[in-house]
């Protein structure tokens, strides 16, 4: 008789997703890189509902297309800086980007408005 934390079958994406980090330093390095990806994609998830646009209505208002407004949603792909800024626009959002310094427990920020 298996349990269900033993069995990976019916596992959450997400325990399945942690025990894989746990066990391979390859998986853990592509998900620390993808970590700021998956972010900007929740972000944009809520705030594509929040205002109510479905992807084809924020992909118009980009001058995009569809798909790529589900390459970002998906958290997996490398955003520019030149989307990133036209994304905010379409979303009526202001971009900031910055800069850190000092330790990671107690960054000092640098932040721009774009």
């Amino acid at each position: 008789m298996s349990s269900r934390r033993s069995d990976p079958v019916g596992a959450l994406a997400s325990e399945a997703s942690t025990r894989r980090r746990r066990r391979d330093p390859e998986y853990r390095a592509a998900h620390e890189r993808l970590a700021p990806y998956e972010d900007i994609a929740r972000f944009v998830l809520m705030r594509r509902a929040t205002i109510g646009l479905t992807q084809e209505q924020l992909a118009d208002r980009m001058g995009t297309s569809h798909s790529a407004i589900s390459r970002i949603e998906s958290g997996r792909h490398r955003t520019s800086i030149a989307t990133l800024e036209r994304l905010a626009q379409a979303l009526e959002v202001r971009f900031v980007m910055g800069f850190e310094t000092g330790p990671l427990e107690a960054p000092v920020r640098e932040l721009d408005s774009l």
